[in-house]
């Protein structure tokens, strides 16, 4: 477990003191309402507000340490690491104050995975990437002790957060790594260094932001790029995407390929989608062909499974100790269904969007059974592929449903693009905010309607699901 002699290892190494007793850290968190007993606060200013002015709630919340960068009025001692020598209160809780916070945070988080003995598995792309972490974790899980970081905790505070949770038990930790701009993901390499990285795909996700696609690729390949060579590096890629693929000429590290295409080391055909049961495929593997089924949603899920197996396989465990993963339906992330009062059914994927992620849940509403609702909200941060990403949604919804509902300005775009391509006008209906969606929604769907939520997470389009759902 880390302790402080860890955290004044990490940060002040050079510095003279005395502990006279030292402190087990159980966790750290940067928000105080979530301290806990035994925990670090991390105290990082915001643009809302700044962590130092609730440093003694973290402490009477049970956190026995902080890390400062700047004076702060609290009644407890602070210790300025930047000191030649200083003295230890011999009571927690106190605070360490250094020159900044979060790379005070990143600098022991690296400190403290370079004291562990185990294989760290990186996982970036624009689509994928948490569906992908929780079914890797859950296969290695069944075999060792395996952390992995909880919900979007992806950052540059995240990251290092979970790493502070590393213990001698762990032997795998599966880090899913997020991007906004350029060099962020090196920079979460040099903290995790993980020996293995995975890049699901690439797509416009958060293009406004980085600019192009190609922006955003560059951005990804930071991960495959900072992989150690082989044997010990392992880059798994995408042979189906063109930009993931080519990424193997910028690796030093051993490269295995996943896909759809027989070109790939581990490919997969006979792709069926069993709707809300889950999805079947047979995997190729050497000289092996093997049916595998799995309780994720949505044919698309099949590279979930190829990119877990793909680690498991080169991680040496049998293909008999992967099917029993796969049979764990807590590995379903994101996409749940609902019941409503009228009976109807929401397919409740609300947690962001794409238009590579809602053209798959579309691709899934088109295998269910009954009368089809695409309740879509706009999709953000697109940038220059705003007026392409919407256009190809409501193509697709055009073919798929038997009503469209759509949410906000951007979505206008969603509607013209349907009717163009000859949906019914009068069985498209547009909505300022999820307010009104949900009035219309309430009103009109039935028993055997069968309604897919999707929207980008400022859109609230989760709002709908929880007015709608039926709780009897």
């Amino acid at each position: 477990m880390l302790t402080l002699s860890h955290i004044l290892k990490a940060l002040a190494p050079a510095t003279q003191y005395q502990i006279t007793q030292d402190l087990e850290i159980a966790c750290g968190c940067v928000d105080s309402r979530c301290a806990s007993e035994k925990g670090l606060f991390v105290a990082l200013k915001g643009e809302n507000t700044d962590g130092h002015q609730f440093v003694d709630q973290a402490f009477a919340n049970g956190a026995v340490l902080a890390l400062i960068d700047h004076a702060i009025e609290s009644k407890f001692p602070v210790i300025d690491l930047t000191q030649e020598s200083f003295e230890l209160p011999k009571n927690a809780p106190f605070s360490l104050q250094t020159p900044d916070a979060l790379l005070a945070l990143q600098t022991l988080a690296k400190y403290w995975r370079q004291q562990h003995n185990l294989v760290v598995i990186g996982i970036t792309g624009s689509v994928g990437k948490s569906s992908t972490k929780e079914l890797i974790a859950s296969v290695l899980g069944s075999q060792m002790k395996t952390l992995k970081n909880q919900g979007n905790m992806n950052n540059e505070i995240g990251l290092p957060l979970t790493l502070l949770s590393l213990t001698e038990e762990h032997k795998a930790a599966v880090l899913e790594m997020g991007f906004y701009v350029a060099g962020e993901i090196k920079l979460l390499c040099d903290i995790a260094q993980p020996q293995i990285g995975i890049v699901t795909n690439i797509g416009t996700v958060h293009a406004e932001r980085a600019g192009s696609i190609e922006a955003i690729a560059r951005g990804k390949a930071e991960l495959v790029e900072s992989l150690p060579a082989s044997p010990e590096g392992l880059a798994i890629l995408n042979y189906d995407d063109p930009f993931v693929k080519d990424m193997a000429g910028l690796t030093k590290a051993r490269i295995f390929y996943y896909g759809l295409d027989p070109e790939a080391d581990l490919w997969a055909d006979e792709v069926e989608s069993r709707g809300l049961d889950g999805i079947r495929c047979r995997m190729h593997y050497q000289d092996e062909s093997l049916y595998v089924t799995a309780p994720l949603i949505g044919r698309h899920s099949v590279y979930t499974m190829l990119r877990a197996a793909a680690v498991a396989l080169n991680l040496g465990m049998d293909w008999g100790s992967i099917f029993e993963a796969f049979k764990d339906d807590r590995v379903q992330l994101r996409i749940v269904t609902v019941k409503t009062a009228s009976g109807a059914v929401l397919i409740d994927d609300t947690y962001n969007a794409s238009p590579d992620s809602t053209m798959a849940a579309l691709n899934l509403l088109a295998d269910l059974s009954g009368r089809k609702v695409a309740v879509l909200g706009d999709m953000l941060e697109l940038g220059r592929y705003e007026e392409e990403g919407h256009n190809k949604i409501g193509m697709r919804a055009s073919e798929v449903a038997d009503e469209i509902v759509l949410v906000g300005t951007r979505s206008l775009m969603t509607r013209d693009a349907a009717i163009e391509n000859g949906f019914p006008a009068d069985m498209i209906h547009w909505f300022n905010d999820f307010n009104d969606a949900t009035t219309y929604l309430r009103e009109t769907l039935k028993s055997g309607d069968i309604a897919l939520i999707k929207g980008s997470h400022s859109m609230h389009m989760e709002k709908i699901v929880a007015a709608l759902e039926d709780v009897d």
